[in-house]
């Protein structure tokens, strides 16, 4: 069954036709949406159902496998992983010197803005290159999904567009019915046997911040806002301070392309207030992130389920209910297979009291956990 499944994948690899493979969260069930044709489907208005993909800068851009031009297959058994070793790449220290000169540069031009209060926030990223056999992709996704059970773990191509893989931690938003869940995640330190961490005032601001953007952002949009207490969650080999926030809305007024335009790209991935933050970034990032700090994830699919789970009431058994529900994440711990390369992406959250030197080791310590599985 898996060897059929990841050998499917393959195929369509080396036949050029799109296709998406992931794992939600904390599952046990790997899926694919194998689309039929090599058409460039654009989401518009976000009414359809698929599978979407929409980059950094504009939603517009989005792109869907559309579930009616697609297949569907999937399983649930362990990752069973291919016997072939990995070893580390050789990387090019003069090349690794003038990226860590121009990112310190950069996060020293955004502590000036921020002080010179153009905004609070800005995250400020950058990608890296390692040599990368693409024939070894399939197995580079196994090892996602062996190493990841927490995260959005996927695997996604299309071939004029790309071959994408990652793990992100992050919840865009989670729609079912007329509730809306989404979080807010910011701060990162190493994970070193325990969530039992001191954060520094940086690092709770800057996830205030986000908290506080997303809460006004779906106000004017939903009937009612309500948030968790901060907590440290676990991501990899690192952490971060997570607030839950959900919402109700009344599905007759609710429109959910404002809502995707009004939290993407959250202060998470950009900074804050938004459009100055985003326009430092295309302006001074000197790379095109495409779909990296994007989102993905699963566009109004059905749910169906039982009203009642006691066996033997038979009868109200045939009661099901049936939801939309819609799962988005944010592209985040990825990097994109080009031209036997990996592109690693990047980055973190500068604030007043961001220390350069610190940010780019924070980088590289994110790169380090993509890095050790190539």
């Amino acid at each position: 069954m898996q060897q059929s499944f990841f050998n499917q994948l393959q195929n369509r690899l080396v036949n050029q036709l799109p296709f998406v493979a992931y794992r939600k969260p904390n599952e046990t069930s790997v899926s694919a949406i194998l689309q039929k044709n090599d058409v460039v489907n654009y989401c518009q208005d976000f009414t359809n159902s698929g599978f979407v993909f929409s980059p950094f800068e504009n939603i517009e851009n989005a792109v869907i496998f559309p579930l009616n031009q697609s297949e569907i297959i999937e399983f649930k058994d362990e990752i069973i992983l291919d016997e072939t070793e990995h070893s580390q790449p050789n990387f090019n220290l003069k090349n690794r010197e003038k990226a860590k000169q121009f990112h310190i540069n950069l996060v020293e031009n955004a502590v000036k803005a921020i002080k010179n209060e153009s905004f609070k926030k800005v995250v400020a990223s950058r990608v890296e290159k390692s040599p990368f056999n693409s024939s070894e992709t399939i197995s580079l996704f196994k090892r996602l999904l062996n190493n990841y059970k927490t995260a959005m773990v996927y695997c996604w191509y299309h071939p004029k567009i790309g071959l994408w893989l990652g793990a992100t931690p992050e919840t865009l938003l989670k729609i079912e019915g007329n509730r809306l869940q989404t979080m807010s995640l910011a701060g990162t330190q190493p994970y070193v046997n325990t969530t039992d961490v001191t954060w520094q005032n940086k690092e709770i601001e800057e996830q205030q911040f986000v908290t506080d953007f997303i809460v006004d952002s779906l106000k004017p949009l939903v009937n009612s806002v309500s948030t968790t207490k901060r907590q440290t969650i676990k991501a990899g080999q690192l952490l971060h301070l997570q607030t839950k926030i959900s919402a109700v809305f009344d599905k007759a007024n609710f429109n959910f392309k404002n809502v995707l335009k009004a939290l993407h790209p959250t202060p998470a991935v950009c900074g804050l207030p938004k459009s100055p933050a985003k326009d430092f970034i295309l302006k001074n990032e000197n790379y095109n992130r495409e779909f990296y700090t994007g989102f993905l994830g699963e566009l109004n699919f059905t749910q169906t389920k039982s009203r009642n789970t006691n066996r033997k009431n038979v009868e109200n058994n045939a009661y099901q209910s049936i939801k939309t529900v819609t799962n988005l994440f944010v592209n985040l711990r990825c990097l994109q297979i080009k031209n036997n390369q990996a592109l690693i992406y990047v980055g973190g959250g500068i604030t007043k009291d961001s220390n350069p030197e610190k940010e780019w080791e924070e980088t590289v310590a994110k790169s380090l956990t993509i890095k050790s599985l190539l």
